[in-house]
Parts: structure tokens; sequence; C-alpha cells
């Protein structure tokens, strides 16, 4: 692994066993946890985290992304101490300047008039304003999504959603259509964009009054497994949303702040300009933040009714969201996620000419995904090899994630911190986890 000037705490809190214990008896049991034994981690360093033993362990997760500019940045931290010793919380009734300053900062990252900014707590909820924004100002109903996306868990982000995994029986998502997944890799029109965009065409024929609201997509779809959507699909996309009197909405939760490294934002690097976009994870290193930036004309909708959300803008939040964008600018982290993303790409395709069990490498940046197939023909899901490749990944000290609709697929989006001899050691303890299998 490689060399890390931090030494952690000793601690002496509960063990692995008792918190497991708690969190069985007195938490959420739908709740999962990852490797046979579940690891019980008690800090974190930048791009490094570590158990209650002191071992250190590669973070290619990030805390399912979210650790954007490392785990305990210090500017981060002090920010939020600075922050938290003047005042903790106050509401959008009073003024203050920690969520002005930090909404125009934000605003300045966006393109063309997404210039109107609203925080709330999570991607979900950013997900849920978006579709009622989209409602209100087009006066429709319906909404276009992917087969695969994730856009949340709430009632309505969960119509959204098109994974039967995080779907509950109960109504959810009145007025939501999936249409075909661009996927370059399962779909039928293979990299060929514009022609899964005539699905959106017959759907909002057959399906719809022939006018919609919105449509959401990810670029590249997290949860679904690092898919990237096929070049060429978004334009035509939104043409024909927009056709059909509908907006367009960027789903920005785990592509946005440069993670892709060749653009800030993900849609951009599809040439689209969306109407809305929402934000969340990465935004605020690990803090309950998340935003949604529209234009003006279609903030103005909300203007209609009173809007208020008890944390949205906390002080607190607001400092350490606004620490994290002048972190990426200072440190360059778009281009660092470029440099070492196509690096660490170029090496795991390499990895893919040596064993059959991987059958796609994909992704941009620092959001990359390899999915394993038992037959690369047929493209049969491997998923019990891909938990087993995860277990001695784990056990070399590398944690990385999984998704995909089969999940078989590694997620690999490591803090934005993430260094070129890190990619090696990930690469290297890939190699060996797949050989001894």
């Amino acid at each position: 692994m490689p060399a890390f000037d931090h030494v952690p705490r000793p601690y002496a809190g509960p063990s692995a066993e008792e918190v497991l214990e708690k969190r069985r008896k007195f938490m959420n049991p739908a709740m999962f946890l990852y490797y046979k034994k579940p690891l019980n981690i008690v800090e974190g360093k930048m791009q490094y985290l570590y158990d209650e033993s002191g071992k250190r362990y590669l973070d290619a997760f990030a805390g399912i992304v979210t650790v954007s500019v490392g785990h305990c940045h210090p500017e981060v931290v002090q920010a939020v101490i600075k922050q938290t010793e003047l005042l903790q919380h106050t509401t959008t009734i009073y003024l203050h300047h920690a969520v002005a300053d930090y909404a125009e900062a934000l605003a300045a990252k966006m393109p063309g008039n997404l210039k109107v900014v609203f925080f709330v707590n999570s991607g979900s909820e950013a997900n849920d304003m978006a579709m009622l924004m989209a409602r209100l100002y087009t006066k429709s109903y319906d909404i276009v999504a992917l087969r695969n996306a994730y856009h949340g868990m709430s009632p309505s982000t969960m119509g959204l959603t098109a994974h039967s995994t995080w779907k509950y029986s109960v109504p959810q998502g009145f007025g939501v259509h999936h249409v075909l997944n661009p996927d370059p890799y399962r779909g039928p029109f293979g990299a060929d964009g514009k022609l899964y965009a005539n699905d959106i065409a017959n759907l909002i024929e057959s399906a719809t009054p022939g006018k919609v609201a919105g449509f959401f997509a990810e670029t590249i779809q997290g949860v679904g497994g690092a898919v990237e959507l096929a070049q060429g699909y978004l334009p035509a996309a939104y043409e024909i949303i927009r056709n059909a009197g509908g907006l367009c909405i960027a789903d920005e939760v785990q592509t946005g702040f440069g993670r892709t490294g060749s653009h800030y934002w993900g849609f951009e690097t599809q040439d689209v300009l969306p109407d809305i976009v929402t934000m969340a994870k990465g935004i605020g290193n690990g803090l309950p933040l998340a935003a949604v930036v529209t234009t003006p004309e279609i903030a103005s909708v909300l203007a209609e009714r009173l809007f208020f959300n008890t944390y949205g803008g906390n002080p607190v939040c607001s400092a350490a969201g606004h620490a994290v964008l002048k972190i990426l600018d200072k440190e360059q982290r778009q281009q660092h996620c470029a440099t070492v993303g196509n690096h660490l790409l170029a090496r795991l395709r390499a990895l893919q000419d040596k064993y059959e069990l991987i059958g796609n490498v994909r992704g941009r940046g620092l959001m990359l995904g390899v999915e394993f197939v038992t037959d690369r023909v047929a493209k049969t899901p491997a998923k019990n090899e891909t938990m087993m490749v995860m277990e001695r990944m784990k056990d070399l000290g590398v944690l990385v994630g999984k998704g995909g609709r089969h999940g078989n697929a590694l997620r690999i989006k490591p803090p934005m911190c993430f260094t070129l001899e890190d990619a090696d050691f990930l690469v290297d303890a890939l190699d060996h986890s797949l050989s001894t299998l």
C-alpha cells in the first residue's frame, strides 16, 4: 500500500461485535452491510479509512461517492468548526451570510442561466423538488426516466428509480414512465445514442397525453453500475422532451463537481444544457447537503405558495459546501480526476485482456465500473464472483463498491484526492484477487 503520513488515534470504543449487536437491536433492519465480517470503521483521513485495530484501507468508494475532497480534509474541518462556534443553526426566515455566499459561489459554477439555488438535505429531496418544479412550471404531470436509473427512495423518487431492489410494494411515482436505457454494453443499439432516444418519442405518443412535465437522467448511472449513457443520447432526448413541452433535469448527485475529469458537470460530457440540475453527496464532503439549481423563470413557480426547508442552507453545512468548492479549485481536482482516471482506466482495460471474467470496463475520471460476467457472449452476470473479489480486495486493504441491476459491477469512485500510486495499488489488488478465484 502507498506510504501515507498519518497515525490513527488509539481506539477505545465498542468492538465491531458490540456495534453490530446494537445495530441489530436498535436500528433499521432493512440496512445492509458489506463483507462477511463487517468492518468497524473508526477514523478517516483523505483517501484512507482505519478500522478499530488501526488497519488502514484504501477507500475506493468514498462513502458511496459522497466524500469528494477527502475524509476529514483540514480545510473542511476548520470551516465546520469555525461556523459551529459562532452559530450552528438558524433558518431562512433570518438572514445569514454563509448560505447567501455559498449560493452565489455555487451559481457561479453553473452554465447558462442556471442561477437560482434551492438548498435541501439529500439527493432524494432534491429530485423530489425537481419533479415538483417541472410539474408546476409545465402544468403537465407525466415524467420520463431511464431504466437502470437510481434517483432516491422517497415515495416520489422511488417511482423514478428503476431497480426492483429499491422498490417497495406501495404506490409510488404516479405518472412516471421508464424508457430504454442507452447502455452501450448491454443495450440493443450499442453506442448509438440517437437510436435509443426514439423510445422516448414512442412512449410520449402511446403512454401520455402528448405532453410531459420532465425527463430525468444521470449521465453516468451510479447505483446502476457506472453505466455512461451512449454518446448522442442526451441531445436527442432533450429535443424530444422539449418538443413535448417538458423540462430536462440532470441528476448530478454522483457525477458533479469535476469527478468525471473531462468536465465539471456530467451533463457537459454530452454538450447539453438542462433546465434543472440536482446535486448532493460530494457537494458537502459527507455533510447532509444537497441542492437544486434552475433558472429564475422556473424557480418563480414555487413563489405561488410559501416554500420552506428547516435545514436547507444550514450555516454549518453551507460553510462546508463553500469550503468544498474552494478546495476543488485550489487543488485542481477536476484535472486530477482526469489524470488519475485515465491511468486507472487504461490499467483496468489491460486487466480485462487478462481475465475473461471482466466483461466491461467503463466510465470516466474517478467514476468507473468493472462488470463481471461468466460468459462474455451471453454477458451472464457473475454475481457470486463479484462478492468474492470484493472480499479478497478488502483483505488486501482495498474497499470498493458494487452495483448494477444484477449486483455484478465493481464501483470504483474514490475521494478525488486518490493518487496514481493508489490507482496502481487498487489494480494490483484486483489482479491478485482475480488470480486466486
